[in-house]
């Protein structure tokens, strides 16, 4: 089956007073119909700019845009604006972070749902109306007809969320991006709102991106992942590869970062040392050395690519040879702190 999106090399740069901003950096993935593929990765990775462009949405006098988008082999960053209005809203759609922001304060949650459908099928007031308020029932806004009146102030957070959601479906798009579609929500809404699109892909059979950067909600939705790290992929696998044999340092930090329910209460989180690099003035060599327990001289120096691993579908940008990442990732899984497992590597140890 070919994919539905297919992104290529993908690359955002934004010119500021300071320098330029490499925001995304050579990306590339794919997304098939009825598939669900998770991005995730610290702030600052570049995830949502990554859907951002990937909906038109970066196009600006200080953006710089290389790459391919293909979305049902049609290049998205070619198209002019009457054909990327079309299809955004129609064909591709996206759930923000923040649904208060997103959401008009002045109109009514009803008529924003209206507009959003009309727009795209040219139907009557009487029938947008009808639309919305099947969206909001579907979404589970109890009252939903009589809420259509309502304005996104008078709604709770999980409300608007659900509001959302139901503005990005509305006209059964066929690839859905959700941005950190559960944050600030308590953990019954999370639950409920991530439910909420695992039901509605089913129906329709879209293609889902969830950037992310809770690997618990990639665990329980993603049948892929992409990890991002400084405007590029590090690793990309099979969610169930990427939780068993995950090998690129980074992802272990990530994983090691999640709180465990059968971890002593009084047991601290591990946070990844240092911080994220410059987008402006990037390390050379690998972008993670400066943070990277396991760095070796030549990890300066040469800059890794994206390279397949022996498992199908695993790829990893790591200098570290395939037999001592999986070595390093099981004294990890045993309980060895990162100092500890670092005296497996060998001094100059880079892949051929």
């Amino acid at each position: 089956m070919s994919p539905l999106l297919e992104v290529v090399n993908l690359r955002v740069k934004f010119a500021t007073e300071d320098g330029v901003v490499r925001a995304v950096d050579g990306v590339s993935f794919s997304v098939e119909e009825g598939r669900t593929l998770g991005i995730v990765g610290e702030s600052g990775s570049g995830k949502s700019v990554t859907g951002l462009t990937v909906m038109g949405l970066t196009r600006g006098r200080n953006a710089t845009l290389g790459g391919q988008v293909l979305f049902d082999g049609e290049d998205v960053l070619a198209m002019d604006e009457p054909r990327l209005r079309a299809l955004r809203g129609n064909d591709v759609a996206m759930i923000f972070q923040d649904p208060l922001s997103s959401l008009h304060p002045f109109y009514t949650v009803g008529k924003q749902l209206v507009e959003a459908y009309r727009t795209h099928n040219g139907a009557s007031r009487r029938e947008g109306r009808e639309r919305a308020a099947e969206m909001l029932d579907l979404v589970g806004i109890p009252d939903a007809r009589s809420r259509l009146d309502s304005y996104p102030h008078e709604f709770s957070g999980g409300m608007r969320q659900r509001t959302m959601i139901a503005m990005a479906l509305i006209n059964e798009p066929r690839l859905l991006i959700a941005d950190e579609p559960t944050t600030a929500l308590d953990v019954t809404v999370q639950a409920q709102i991530l439910d909420i699109i695992q039901k509605l892909q089913s129906e329709l059979r879209m293609a889902v991106i969830m950037i992310t950067h809770d690997l618990g909600v990639v665990a329980e939705l993603a049948d892929d992942v992409s990890v991002m790290y400084a405007g590029r992929v590090v690793e990309r696998a099979p969610t169930g590869t990427l939780f068993d044999g995950p090998q690129h340092p980074y992802t272990w930090g990530l994983l090691a970062s999640i709180p465990r329910l059968s971890a002593p209460r009084d047991e601290e989180l591990v946070p990844i040392a240092g911080r994220p690099p410059s987008m402006i003035t990037p390390p050379t060599g690998c972008n993670f050395h400066p943070r990277c327990p396991y760095v070796r001289p030549a990890h300066t120096e040469v800059d890794p690519m994206l390279e397949p691993t022996s498992q199908p579908g695993h790829a990893v940008a790591c200098l570290l040879t395939e037999s001592t990442r999986k070595r390093l990732w099981e004294q990890l899984r045993q309980g060895a702190q990162p100092d500890e497992a670092r005296a497996a590597v060998p001094e100059r140890e880079v892949p051929s």
